[in-house]
C-alpha cells in the first residue's frame, strides 16, 4: 500500500486542525467566547501590550493558516510569535515547558515551523490559485514557458 498519496491530504488536516485550534485561543481572548481569556469569560481589554497584540495574532494567522491562505508567511509568523511567549511568558519561570506551562505554546511553535517548511498541502486556498494561475492564459506557467524560451534563444550555443 502506498501511503505517500495520503501526505498532501493529511497535511492539509494537520494545518486546519492547528489553525482552527489557534483561532479558538484568539478569539477567546479578543471576543470573550469560548471561555473568555484563560478560562475567565472575559476579553483581554482592547489593545493591552503584550495579551491583546498574542491575541490578535492567534485571530488573524490562525484564520489564515486556517484556510490555506499566505500559509508560509502566516505560519512563520505565528511560529515567531509563540516562541516569543514561550521565551518571555513561560521560559522565566522554569526551564522545562511542564513546569512552567508553555506546552501549547512550544507545541504551536513548532507545529507552524512544520506547515512553514512543508507548505499548506493541498486543500488550501493557495494551492487553489496557484493552479488557477499555472491554467490561466497569461499566467504564472506561460510567462515563466516564454522567460524560458527567450532566455534559450539569447544564449551562446556551445560545441
Amino acid at each position: 500500500m502506498n501511503v505517500d498519496r495520503f501526505s498532501g491530504p493529511v497535511l492539509s488536516l494537520f494545518r486546519f486542525v492547528t489553525g482552527l485550534l489557534f483561532l479558538c485561543h484568539g478569539l477567546s481572548s479578543v471576543f470573550g467566547v469560548l471561555g473568555g481569556n484563560r478560562g475567565s469569560g472575559h476579553a483581554i481589554p482592547f489593545g493591552t501590550w503584550p495579551g491583546w497584540w498574542a491575541a490578535a495574532i492567534q485571530l488573524v494567522f490562525g484564520a489564515l493558516v486556517l484556510v490555506g491562505l499566505f500559509t508560509r508567511v502566516s505560519a512563520v509568523l505565528a511560529s515567531g510569535s509563540m516562541a516569543y511567549a514561550y521565551f518571555t511568558v513561560h521560559q522565566p519561570q522554569a526551564l522545562l515547558p511542564l513546569n512552567n506551562g508553555g506546552e501549547a505554546a512550544a507545541m504551536f511553535c513548532w507545529a507552524f515551523l512544520l506547515i512553514a517548511v512543508l507548505g499548506p498541502g493541498v486543500w488550501a486556498l493557495d494551492t487553489v490559485l496557484q493552479r488557477s494561475r499555472a491554467t490561466e492564459p497569461g499566467g504564472v506557467s506561460a510567462r515563466w514557458g516564454f522567460a524560458r524560451g527567450a532566455a534559450a534563444a539569447v544564449q551562446p550555443r556551445t560545441r
